[in-house]
């Protein structure tokens, strides 16, 4: 048995334990742990398909675990953190919105696993771009307290969850070749990025994703 396939499988379950490891930081208060773990796992999310392209092993098995892995780390853990940040608010039944994102989470992870369209664009908000945002939120919160309000949360949690599923073309960051032409939005989406961090530091990751979503709506996104 050749150890080296399965390392793609290992930087999934990777995500999976930061996701789950995550759920239990955010149940003790430690937020911002559990979004540092967001991010970290964004890192083994990419890595397993890179990893599987370079060595050449993936799989169907492979491509369900990592559906299964991505559904707890950006589609549960995002709603933890949600619920959170409404219960802090309101002790009534409101925090329960948060588990839309979950929902709709496993509904756009579901529609890409049979969609055989979703090789260059994607179809609706990826769910790792979802996650980056709404786990970012308590950066914004903490530097901007007025939009810490319950009502802009819901909001936010209904839009996103929507924009999971939306019929939209998104473009995704996958380059075929390096080429300007071909790839112009992209390397202006990243060199925006860039300078949103140098700027901004983690109040950045929420602009980051808006500039995604505006710069793939109103340019349309590149099938090469």
């Amino acid at each position: 048995m050749n150890p080296i396939k399965h390392i793609p499988n290992l930087l999934t379950s990777a995500n999976l334990f930061c996701g789950c490891v995550g759920i239990v930081f955010c149940f003790n208060g430690e937020l911002t742990l559990s979004v540092y773990l967001i991010w970290l796992a964004m890192l083994f999310d990419f890595s397993d398909g890179f990893a599987a392209r370079l060595l050449k092993v993936s799989s169907p098995i492979g491509k369900q675990l990592d559906s299964l892995a991505d559904m707890v780390t950006f589609g549960l853990l995002p709603s933890v953190i949600l619920f959170q940040l409404l219960s802090a608010h309101v002790d009534n039944y409101l925090p329960y919105m948060a588990f839309l994102v979950a929902i709709f989470s496993a509904l756009r992870l579901a529609k890409f696993n049979v969609d055989e369209n979703q090789e260059t664009v994607f179809i609706g908000l990826p769910t790792p771009a979802n996650a980056l945002f709404l786990s970012s939120l308590i950066f914004v919160f903490d530097q901007y307290p007025v939009f810490n309000n319950v009502w802009i949360i819901i909001g936010i949690t209904v839009v996103f969850s929507l924009l999971l599923v939306a019929p939209v073309e998104l473009m995704a960051l996958k380059f075929k070749n390096y080429s300007w032409k071909d790839n112009s939005t992209r390397f202006l989406f990243l060199t925006l990025s860039i300078i949103f961090i140098i700027v901004f530091k983690l109040v950045a990751m929420p602009l980051i994703i808006l500039a995604y979503l505006l710069m793939s709506l109103f340019t349309k996104p590149s099938h090469s």
